[in-house]
């Protein structure tokens, strides 16, 4: 693999894996508040709540992944633009598309990935947790 693609994943994957993790935290928070009284008056224990709590993030994956993309793309060009990078690649007679080319082939893998996971561990994720919280 090219020294440009390597670059170019490596300075991506850090700030997806920060935003991942912060809008995950944003959208459990507002799984909590919106099910607070289910939850609270039900006395249940830990393992239980952390149980419906691995189950509900696999099903807030699908709204998190397309924000955590927006933004390390942006924070990821951002950076490249701040320390003149983009520039000299651009200037050395890289497109942008080629320089832009392994993120985007990096987020159509993410993308086919998400699918799978809509389509086949959703399901049974939402059926778990629900049952979890109306029993």
């Amino acid at each position: 693999m090219k020294r440009l693609y390597i670059f170019s994943i490596r300075s991506f994957v850090g700030p997806f894996i920060i935003t991942l993790i912060i809008s995950m935290f944003i959208l459990i928070l507002q799984f909590f508040w919106l099910y607070i009284d289910d939850l609270m008056g039900k006395g249940l224990g830990v393992f239980v709540i952390l149980e419906l709590l691995f189950y509900v993030s696999a099903s807030l994956i699908p709204l998190a992944l397309p924000l955590a993309i927006l933004l390390s793309s942006l924070m990821t060009f951002g950076n490249l633009s701040e320390n003149n990078e983009l520039t000299a690649l651009k200037s050395s007679g890289l497109s942008l598309y080629r320089i832009i080319r392994p993120l985007f082939v990096l987020v159509l893998l993410i993308s086919f990935g998400t699918f799978y996971f809509a389509n086949y561990i959703i399901p049974v994720a939402n059926l778990k947790w629900h049952s979890l919280i109306y029993d």
